[in-house]
């Protein structure tokens, strides 16, 4: 049975030993380290430094043939070499690498899919950023245009007849506040402009003149995220609010913050009415679906915490690069 690997690095030799290029050797050293050390202690803290290392190199496109390879090179390290155990595994290697053919397969598709994904969730953003910036620029130039034409009319009236312009040149002003809002929605330029935290305490503060609701936001960001990372923690930030005030009937939330060189985490927690563990799929809805989307395209993840009438969590981890 041939296999066609791609672009992959890895390549098993006719001993069943892994060929490895140079950056797939490193990867290849670092799970043996994390081998010994949890053969060695056997404890959550390895276990831990093994799933961010597959993370870490799923998000580098590792495949999952790569990762038996490091799997059998460091179980060929440990039993020394020559022996029973060594023609097992020689034997081994290639049955198992034909049985993660389908695996490694759809892994590739799932690949593919979420570049398409992180591609369109760049262009919309961008879309949205272009039609946020003509509602507040060149909309904003027309208003006062008219501001100005409506005074210049107003001023040439007998005074009985300005108080109709008044009306009219509030009306406009509210038009111009409705426009600006709305173009803060679409794409805050205090986003690009100033960075995540900022951009969710403005949020926040707006969502609570407009609901009432409390929101605190708090955090350890003391530098700029990747833009996409900026814009997705954002957006789902923005669909959890949405959601605490539509669904939940929440009264608070809490956004927190926590950004490691190797992850940023966001904690969303609201007092609402919470929901059932087990569910019906349709009450899932397009919000948390449109929240695991942008996830998946960065390589995150989501869980959900929620007991009726206890409040709903939702906690996320987006891995980042060195």
């Amino acid at each position: 049975m041939q296999m066609d690997k791609g672009r992959f690095s890895g390549r098993f030799d006719t001993k069943g030993r892994a060929a490895m290029g140079a950056d797939t050797k490193q990867l290849a050293e670092r799970y043996f380290e994390i081998f010994q050390e949890y053969l060695r202690e056997q404890g959550e803290s390895s276990l831990s430094s093994g799933y961010e290392f597959a993370r870490r190199a799923m998000v580098d496109g590792c495949s999952v043939l790569e990762m038996a390879e490091f799997h059998h090179e460091a179980l060929r390290r440990i039993l020394g070499g020559n022996g029973p155990a060594e023609k097992v595994l020689v034997q081994a290697v290639g049955l198992f690498a034909a049985c993660l053919s389908p695996f490694e397969m759809s892994h590739r598709g799932a690949q593919e899919g979420t570049r398409a994904l992180r591609r369109l969730n760049e262009i919309l953003e961008g879309e949205l950023k272009r039609i946020a910036h003509a509602l507040h620029d060149e909309a904003g130039q027309l208003l006062a245009s008219v501001h100005i034409a409506v005074a210049e009319v107003a001023g040439g009236l007998p005074p009985e007849f300005r108080a109709r312009f008044d009306e009219v040149e509030r009306l406009l002003k509210q038009i111009e506040m409705e426009l600006r809002s709305l173009s803060h929605e679409l794409r805050p330029t205090v986003l690009d402009n100033l960075g995540l935290v900022p951009a969710l305490e403005m949020l926040a503060e707006r969502v609570a003149k407009r609901s009432g609701l409390v929101v605190a936001v708090s955090g350890n960001m003391h530098a700029r995220l990747p833009p996409t990372v900026e814009t997705a923690l954002y957006r789902i930030v923005q669909e959890a609010l949405n959601n605490a005030v539509k669904h939940a009937h929440a009264k608070s939330v809490t956004i927190d913050l926590q950004h490691t060189p190797l992850k940023v985490a966001c904690v969303v927690r609201d007092d609402g009415v919470g929901f059932a563990k087990r569910r019906p799929r349709d009450v899932e809805g397009l919000g948390l679906i449109g929240i695991r989307e942008r996830l998946n395209a960065l390589g995150g993840l989501l869980r959900v915490v929620s007991k009726p009438q206890h409040g709903t969590t939702l906690l996320v981890d987006i891995p980042l690069g060195e």
